[in-house]
């Protein structure tokens, strides 16, 4: 397998940023990690051996991007506010940096053919991933959240501003009436999966509420409630990632 790191300044951060590839052609897909991880967190937690078939086979290859965690959504130190403003400056550097660049790759490792992303990510990566995908519809085709939070809620309680609205998928999604947005979402793959058991409790309540937001606009998609064993941890998610990209696959 081909696996090349990455670390570059991002104009929009005023940083260095990290990232790994795993693969050398297929279907382009960005992964974040979980709370406060980092990009190797992929790697090391057993995702890149799960999905090591699709990738060799050449029809997956893999973005493992960093995160800002503890500038933002965890920071202990710095305002509402403050953390919103860095976080919104994150999101330029995934949504104007990062995301051009997988794309521009994917199509030069795939014989010149333009494809769009799907957008993955467990726990917080969750989160993320659907935040991306719901912003940004254009770059994306297929999203897969694997025991996520879909609003602000868990991060700021009620506070509510516009940085903040506009990153809670939960708060602007009942809402939203544009039809080229709305559009895009019914054409593309939605996957929501969460566990019934331990530490899932949050995440449940709030893949119900997305589940009852998608129906309501008549935005087809799936949204899977694994058992009453299966808890917020890695193993499962293995389990899961490789079911649902064997799916989108094929």
């Amino acid at each position: 397998m081909r696996i090349s790191y990455h670390k570059e300044y991002s104009h929009n951060l005023g940083r260095d940023m990290e990232y790994k590839i795993y693969g050398h052609a297929g279907k382009p897909m960005l992964v974040f990690p979980t709370s406060l991880g980092r990009f190797y967190q992929y790697e090391d937690s057993g995702m890149i051996d799960t999905l090591s078939s699709f990738i060799e086979a050449g029809k997956l290859q893999i973005w493992a991007c960093d995160s800002l965690d503890e500038e933002t959504f965890f920071s202990t130190h710095w305002n509402n506010e403050d953390r919103m403003h860095r976080h919104e400056q994150y999101d330029k550097y995934i949504a104007h940096e990062l995301i051009p660049g997988i794309l521009h790759e994917s199509k030069h490792n795939n014989g010149g053919t333009d494809q769009r992303i799907l957008i993955s990510g467990c726990s917080m990566g969750a989160y993320y991933s659907a935040s991306f995908f719901f912003r940004y519809p254009h770059y994306f085709d297929t999203l897969i959240a694997l025991s996520g939070v879909y609003s602000t809620y868990y991060f700021f309680g009620d506070y509510m501003s516009g940085n903040v609205y506009l990153n809670s998928p939960l708060h602007y999604l009942p809402g939203l009436t544009d039809e080229h947005y709305l559009n895009q979402y019914r054409s593309s793959t939605i996957i929501v999966c969460v566990g019934q058991g331990a530490y899932e409790d949050e995440m449940l309540h709030e893949t119900r509420l997305l589940q009852e937001v998608l129906g309501q606009k008549g935005i087809p998609a799936r949204i899977d409630y694994w058992g009453h064993d299966v808890s917020h941890d890695w193993p499962w998610w293995n389990k899961q990632i490789h079911y649902y990209v064997e799916g989108c696959l094929g």
